[in-house]
């Protein structure tokens, strides 16, 4: 969750679900799961290999479940990013499965929980309505921004994935945030969990994940 660059986005065109039906049966039902996140999704400050994402590709393999991972995770990225540039993800890598992990800088900066949440429902109903599988990630903040806040952030996620019938992952961080060692499960930034704390993190992804993929 650093203030790197965000990408752009590109221009995309309508990708309908009869077209995303046609291209998943050309390429014999071979899921593609596509990781929308920030710097949490995106190795910051990890070797490469090492979070959580790679992690669910080996698993995945170690399941022999035969899946493609798209790692669309930027450094810093807002949900407004993500909205952005999610049409031409959908358009050139033709996802099965959307798993959003967005939001967490959105409170960083004290962004309206209002945008936060449109954001989340345009990025969920633009997969849907291309046929994809969406999973919804979600994150809390600390106790220091006030109880009120505190919640109505946590509810934009469950509210995102109630709306649209979308599965959910409550807590990005649970089992390394409110662990009793949680300090040493996180890097110098006190933000970003060091590589130890990444299968924690599949862990929590991975129940939710696996329902919604072939068995």
């Amino acid at each position: 969750m650093t203030t790197a660059a965000l990408g752009g986005a590109g221009s995309a065109g309508t990708w309908t679900a009869a077209a995303h039906a046609q291209a998943t049966n050309a390429t014999g039902n071979k899921p593609v799961i596509l990781v929308l996140g920030d710097s949490l999704s995106a190795e910051y400050g990890l070797k490469r290999g090492e979070g959580w994402v790679p992690l669910l590709e080996k698993r995945l393999a170690q399941q022999k479940i035969a899946a493609t991972v798209v790692n669309a995770s930027i450094s810093g990225d807002t949900s407004s990013g993500g909205r952005a540039r999610f049409p031409a993800l959908l358009t050139q890598h033709k996802p099965s499965h959307v798993v959003v992990e967005l939001g967490a800088n959105d409170a960083l900066r004290g962004l309206p929980l209002s945008d936060t949440e449109a954001n989340l429902l345009q990025i969920t109903k633009a997969a849907q309505a291309a046929g994809a599988k969406v999973l919804i990630v979600g994150i809390q903040v600390p106790p220091n921004y006030g109880g009120d806040y505190t919640r109505r952030f946590e509810a934009v996620f469950s509210k995102v994935a109630s709306a649209t019938k979308s599965a959910l992952v409550p807590f990005l961080l649970k089992g390394v945030a409110d662990a009793p060692d949680a300090i040493s499960l996180f890097q110098a930034d006190r933000i970003h969990p060091t590589a130890v704390a990444q299968p924690q993190l599949l862990d929590n992804v991975w129940p939710e994940l696996r329902k919604l993929l072939p068995r």
